[in-house]
């Protein structure tokens, strides 16, 4: 059998060897009413053909982006792949790896997230960086808890364009420590305002996400200077990493830690997961960082080597001293990442960036000049931005997809003030074509 490789000879072999007459004796200590005494009502299995084609049919219903023009981000972007990634993170010595409980013999593994480590540091202007984070949402409230432990307070104060999920995990994270959860207001201009009269002696922290929830580039350096005022730390969560290729680094304005969602670098939308978060601090809050720490040594032959450094694997969740949630380490989605900013580089990067910049600018400028359609925020944008319509944002959508678009998420379950409204994403995998089609149907030009 494909899925069940013991024959019955084999079978019969290891009951005679544990002595059991059985298999149906093995389940004898469970009472008979609670045993099922018959097959399951089940239909009568398809041969492999027909269930492979029922499961296309049921995958053709998708829109997704080999389907549709695609234009939703909302913290999960579509970037184009190149196919060296998938070749290379295929090799058996990658993807059969879980995590090295034996480290020093993985050296592939380690000089991976080592090369990791050292780009992220460099997108982010810290001094060290981590590995193992899951995700964006989950790294961010890793950071909250790190800086409760290094400043021993228990106040979060939070950008009002956080993503309204990682909000969710963040307050989850922080439940059981005891963190008190404050949020800013959002300015006309889409961006946070007030977090200065937030920030407090209580306060551990100021996280700001950086392109906000609402698209919007944030005043990164101010919100760093309010916490640093009070003697808090002050954090930068980046949804969409590529922005980390045009932006000011984040480092250079002040930002203590930085962590975000490392998707867009090479791993696919996967309808929401497995991805990638990642780390980074400055050198002295070392120690406080959850995850693992690859670091370059030599060998006893002078050889260069890489070894897991300042903790060992797990020792951050040893149960009621527990300093992280982190058991696992997301390696193959590190591999992916770490592949794609080698085969971009620091150049290919920043013009993939600077192309994501002007595909967003182009389509701005075709909703300022379309009657019906309005841009509610003035702050600056990287790929991502809101858009008013006049009717409904669900009618708007539904127009775009009956022309084979997907054409952002309905920002009214999130922000309901904004009336209807869109958050739209343009990447590289759009054209402006695409972009003029967008911004009919949105309109309801039957064009």
């Amino acid at each position: 059998m494909r899925y069940v490789p013991n024959t019955e000879d084999e079978v019969r072999t290891m009951l005679e060897r544990i002595g059991v007459p059985s298999l149906e004796s093995l389940f004898s200590r469970i009472p008979a009413r609670l045993r099922l005494d018959r097959p399951l009502a089940l239909p009568r299995g398809a041969g492999e053909q027909e269930v492979l084609g029922a499961l296309e049919a049921l995958a053709r219903r998708n829109a997704c982006l080999d389907t549709h023009r695609y234009f939703l981000g909302a913290g999960v972007y579509p970037h184009f792949i190149p196919t060296a990634i998938d070749a290379l993170a295929s090799r058996s010595e990658f993807y059969t790896s879980y995590t090295p409980y034996q480290p020093e013999i993985s050296q592939g593994t380690l000089q991976t997230i080592f090369e990791w480590q050292t780009m992220i540091a460099g997108l982010t202007g810290l001094d060290v960086a981590n590995a193992s984070m899951y995700d964006g949402a989950s790294a961010t409230a890793e950071a909250a808890l790190m800086a409760m432990r290094v400043t021993r307070r228990p106040k979060v104060v939070v950008s009002a364009g956080l993503h309204p999920h990682t909000r969710e995990v963040l307050e989850t994270y922080l439940d059981g420590p005891g963190g008190k959860i404050v949020a800013a207001a959002r300015g006309p201009d889409g961006r946070s305002e007030g977090v200065g009269a937030l920030v407090d002696d209580e306060t551990a922290c100021v996280i700001v996400q950086n392109p906000s929830f609402f698209g919007v580039i944030e005043d990164v350096g101010d919100a760093a200077k309010s916490a640093h005022a009070c003697g808090a730390l002050a954090i930068v969560t980046v949804p969409e990493a590529l922005s980390l290729a045009l932006l000011r680094a984040p480092g250079a304005l002040g930002a203590d830690i930085v962590c975000g969602e490392a998707q867009s670098f090479g791993v696919p939308m996967s309808f929401g997961g497995p991805h990638l978060g990642f780390l980074a601090a400055r050198e002295r809050h070392v120690r406080q960082m959850p995850g693992r720490l690859v670091g370059e040594t030599v060998d006893a032959r002078g050889k260069r080597g890489f070894v897991l450094t300042l903790s060992t694997r797990e020792q951050h969740i040893r149960r009621d001293r527990a300093t992280s949630n982190i058991c696992t380490n997301q390696g193959l989605m590190l591999l992916r990442a770490t592949i794609y900013l080698a085969l971009l580089g620091a150049r290919g990067l920043r013009e993939l960036a600077v192309q994501n910049l002007a595909l967003a600018e182009y389509a701005r400028s075709r909703i300022r000049a379309t009657p019906g359609l309005e841009l509610p925020f003035s702050a600056p944008v990287f790929n991502e931005f809101v858009v008013r319509v006049a009717d409904s944002a669900p009618a708007a959508l539904a127009r775009a997809l009956e022309a084979g678009i997907v054409g952002g998420l309905d920002l009214a379950p999130f922000a309901e003030d904004l009336g209807p409204a869109i958050l739209v994403c343009t990447t590289e995998l759009v054209s402006r074509a695409d972009i003029d089609a967008l911004v009919a149907a949105l309109a309801g030009d039957p064009r």
